[in-house]
């Protein structure tokens, strides 16, 4: 009898110690499982951002004048928000620009243009012109229409899209040339200071020179 009773306690030992080890065993298995998800999952974000940033990107010395607080009308991340000429309005390169663009009465048909680009030339691009002369263009609103819609072109175009001849809304040809960064605009060969700049319904190259179609 002692035999036969030693001989189950023995066995049922054994059962609980094999449950035991099983158990581990699987709580284990199952932890090792999530730690090593876990990196699959951290991987995949960074993959995907590169794209996102690099077509979103600014570039270009002029933008170290843009503010960078969010809350400022003028910043990159305000201008996103709203379209063209009502994030120009905010910026503080381009008041000249925003002070003509009101005069020619564009403000409506920049603001609901479908996907456009827009070369903005700079309060000290505008400051290159003699003041009698920048005042009577200023007066004549055929004259400055006829400049300031040659500035803009049809169409979204991202830094890779930007060199090469585009017809501009004004109904001449505008050749830029130039990869990178380093873009020149017209044939006064202006300079793009501040460049792919987004607004919700255009791509903004701010520049250094007024552009001056063929009379």
């Amino acid at each position: 009898m002692r035999a036969t009773k030693f001989t189950a306690l023995a066995a049922a030992t054994v059962f609980a110690i094999s449950l035991a080890a099983c158990g581990s065993d699987t709580d284990e298995s199952s932890s090792g499982g999530a730690t090593a998800a876990a990196p699959t999952m951290t991987s995949a974000a960074p993959s995907m951002a590169p794209s996102m940033s690099t077509d979103m990107v600014s570039f270009g010395p002029g933008c170290a004048a843009v503010p960078t607080d969010p809350a400022n009308a003028g910043s990159f991340e305000a201008m996103g928000k709203v379209p063209v000429a009502t994030a120009a309005s905010g910026n503080p390169l381009l008041s000249t620009l925003v002070t003509a663009v009101k005069k020619a009465g564009l403000v409506d048909s920049l603001n609901s243009a479908d996907g456009i680009t827009v070369f903005a030339p700079t309060n000290d691009a505008f400051a290159k012109i003699p003041k009698a002369t920048l005042d009577k263009v200023l007066a004549d609103k055929k004259t400055l229409t006829s400049i300031l819609t040659y500035h803009v072109v049809p169409g979204k175009l991202t830094p890779q899209d930007l060199a090469g001849t585009h017809k501009t809304l004004q109904g001449q040809d505008l050749t830029v040339t130039g990869s990178g960064e380093d873009f020149k605009v017209g044939a006064d060969s202006a300079s793009v200071v501040c460049g792919n700049v987004q607004t919700a319904n255009a791509n903004v190259y701010i520049i250094d020179s007024v552009l001056m179609p063929k009379s």
